[in-house]
C-alpha cells in the first residue's frame, strides 16, 4: 500500500521546472481573465479588484485539482499526451469550482452555463498553449537523443 507522500511524489515533481511551469500557469489563467475582463469593457489597471474578484475562484479551483489530476508530475510536463490529459481534467474541474465559488455571495457572478463552456475553451486553449510551448521547451533536447 502506497503512503501519501508516495502519492504525491507521483503527481508532484519537485523541481525548478515544475515551479516555472506553476508560474507559468498562473500566468495563463490570469490571461483568460484580464482577455475576459477587457471583452466586457472592464479596464483591468483601472479595476484590480474586479479582476482579483474573477482571477480568485478559477485560481481556487485550478489549485483544487491540479495535484489529484498529476498537472505537475514529471510525465505531464514531458508527455503530451498526459500532458493535455491533466491539463483538461484539472481546468474542467477548476471550471466548477470557480462557477460554484461564483454562485456565493463570496464573488461578483453567478453560475452562468455559457461562461463555464467559453471559460473551458478560451482559458482552455490558454492553458494547452502554454502547456504545449513548455513541453517542447523542456524536452526539446531530451526528445532528439532519445
Amino acid at each position: 500500500m502506497s503512503t501519501v507522500a508516495e502519492r504525491v511524489r507521483t503527481r508532484l515533481d519537485p523541481s525548478l521546472t515544475t515551479a516555472g511551469l506553476f508560474v507559468g500557469d498562473l500566468v495563463a489563467i490570469a490571461t483568460f481573465v484580464v482577455v475576459g475582463e477587457i471583452s466586457h469593457s472592464i479596464d483591468p489597471l483601472a479595476n484590480p479588484a474586479i479582476v482579483a474578484d474573477t482571477y480568485v475562484p478559477f485560481l481556487v479551483g485550478w489549485l483544487v485539482f491540479a495535484l489529484p489530476t498529476g498537472v505537475y508530475s514529471r510525465t505531464a510536463r514531458t508527455d503530451i499526451r498526459q500532458g493535455v490529459l491533466s491539463t483538461v481534467a484539472a481546468w474542467t474541474g477548476g471550471v466548477v469550482v470557480a462557477q460554484a465559488l461564483r454562485s456565493t455571495a463570496l464573488f461578483h457572478g453567478n453560475f452562468a452555463v455559457t461562461f463555464a463552456i467559453v471559460s473551458l475553451v478560451v482559458g482552455g486553449t490558454f492553458l494547452l498553449g502554454w502547456r504545449a510551448l513548455a513541453v517542447f521547451v523542456t524536452t526539446r533536447g531530451r526528445l532528439d537523443h532519445e
